[in-house]
């Protein structure tokens, strides 16, 4: 009897699934997109949605519990200008950022599984980065947060 293909495996042949089990995505780590207009959209997020956009294009909202008590998380949310190339090589006008537990290895998997994953990873006080792009050209940014976020 021979193994069984899974539905991931038969959406994608070429690619190969890892056999590290691993924790990967735990949660959302910001929305980024595009916008023709970025100043007057921004604005009028501000206005109507009382989101606090700062002078960066974006917002970080503070993760709290539902007494209002801080629980260490932020998810970011941006207007870039429609010229940006912040979501190169991608042509889509959105960018997710997703949170997960161990970029190198995840990134590593990713490599393996034979995933298209940008040659670098960027380490800061906001933590470490990568980028893959899915299989429609997406750029998709994954985030280690520092610890105790």
């Amino acid at each position: 009897m021979g193994r069984e293909r899974s539905k991931d495996q038969m959406a994608f042949p070429n690619h190969r699934m890892s056999e590290v089990h691993m924790k990967r995505v735990t949660g959302i780590g910001g929305v980024f997109f595009k916008a023709k207009d970025a100043p007057a959209l921004q604005a009028w997020y501000k206005a109507h949605l009382g989101i606090d956009v700062q002078a960066w294009g974006g917002a970080a909202f503070n993760w709290a519990d539902s007494d209002g008590k801080p629980t260490g998380g932020t998810t970011s949310w941006l207007i870039a200008p429609e010229k940006s190339d912040q979501f190169a090589p991608s042509n889509a006008s959105f960018m997710v950022n997703y949170r997960v537990e161990d970029v190198h290895a995840l990134v590593a998997a990713l490599k393996a599984e034979g995933c298209n994953v940008l040659d670098k990873i960027e380490e800061s006080e906001y933590g470490k980065f990568a980028w893959v792009i899915d299989p429609e050209g997406n750029k998709v940014e994954l985030w280690q947060p520092p610890a105790g976020q």
